[in-house]
């Protein structure tokens, strides 16, 4: 699809902090909330780096009300969203989108198991509920690396019981995804939110047990990569462009900018729909995706434009796009 067009302006009604790191926010758009389903996300427009760029937040709890839950963590080293986000007080405005939903929860599979990272609890907070309501065999897990970062599961113990587990780092307290996927029905299904790390090793672990791929469901964050993100250039030839990408912008945003129409969904590194094709390559590539395989990866031929970075000096790219006002 093309870059969105039916932004909606929203008032923050109400925000509150959860944890020294993390804090909710209250959207309310002005022409109503849509209706939207557990699993969903909405995607706001922020003012970041003397541009405009787009960021995807999960939507708290269950649907219905009459405005939008969002939790947005606080992170030092990220590109600026967070920091947007956290800028933001009562009575402010944001442009949003209407839901969307990559991460609808199947009522299919015999169990469900459900494991969060941090603050990714956010998309299976509701999930968890509209399980229990449904008398459903699952069981939430949520890990984080301090007790005060286990955020919206620490007053439901006795909603959830024992199908309820935390795993806390800084208390040796670790998700063994090994024995976790050992007591999983044979058919039952994974959901997963959490950090790249932890997406790798329930990967891992799911193909040890030789279990259905499309049992493994899961959305990312924290799109970090590996090493800092810094400024890079980015020339495509048939359009004859050349631009820079700041380091607290994407390369998604920066060509839309400039008028350039690109395919994009997720915006998290995970539909793939905004790829290109790497002609040339003058540094090295930071794949920061969930889309590309380790081999797709290696070659460096290709590269998430929502997501990925250049580190150390540019990329030549090719585009199926063409000017329809005479140019390339």
């Amino acid at each position: 699809m093309h870059q969105p067009t039916d932004w909606r302006p929203a008032r923050v009604r109400a925000l509150r902090t959860l944890s020294p790191t993390v804090r909710e926010f209250e959207l309310v758009p002005e022409d109503g909330v849509r209706p939207w389903t557990v699993g969903s996300h909405v995607q706001v427009r922020l003012p970041i780096g003397g541009g405009v760029d787009t960021r995807s937040y999960s939507l708290v709890g269950q649907p219905g009300g009459d405005a939008y839950r969002i939790a947005v963590k606080r992170v030092q080293a990220s590109r600026g969203g967070s920091q947007a986000m956290w800028q933001l007080d009562a009575g402010d405005h944001i442009d949003v989108l209407a839901p969307q939903n990559h991460f609808e929860l199947s009522s299919a599979p015999p169990q469900s198991l459900l494991v969060a990272g941090g603050i990714g609890i956010t998309p299976l907070l509701g999930m968890a509920l509209a399980l229990a309501a449904r008398g459903a065999d699952f069981s939430l897990c949520h890990a984080a690396r301090s007790r005060d970062e286990l955020v919206y599961t620490q007053g439901l113990a006795t909603t959830f019981g024992d199908r309820l587990r935390a795993f806390v780092s800084r208390e040796g307290a670790r998700i063994d995804f090994d024995a976790l996927l050992a007591d999983l029905h044979p058919q039952g299904q994974l959901l997963l939110c959490g950090p790249l790390p932890m997406l790798d090793a329930a990967r891992a672990a799911w193909a040890r047990a030789h279990r259905p791929a499309h049992l493994l469901r899961f959305e990312t964050f924290g799109s970090g990569g590996t090493q800092a993100a810094q400024a890079f250039w980015v020339h495509l030839p048939r359009q004859g462009l050349q631009i820079v990408v700041p380091p607290e912008r994407s390369l998604l945003d920066v060509l839309e900018e400039h008028g350039v129409e690109m395919l994009a969904d997720c915006r998290r590194g995970e539909c793939g729909l905004c790829a290109l094709d790497v002609i040339e390559l003058h540094g090295s590539l930071d794949h920061r995706d969930v889309f590309l395989s380790d081999a797709q990866k290696r070659g460096g031929r290709r590269l998430c434009s929502c997501v990925s970075r250049v580190v150390g000096g540019g990329v030549v790219l090719d585009t199926d796009w063409r000017d329809d006002r005479g140019g390339a």
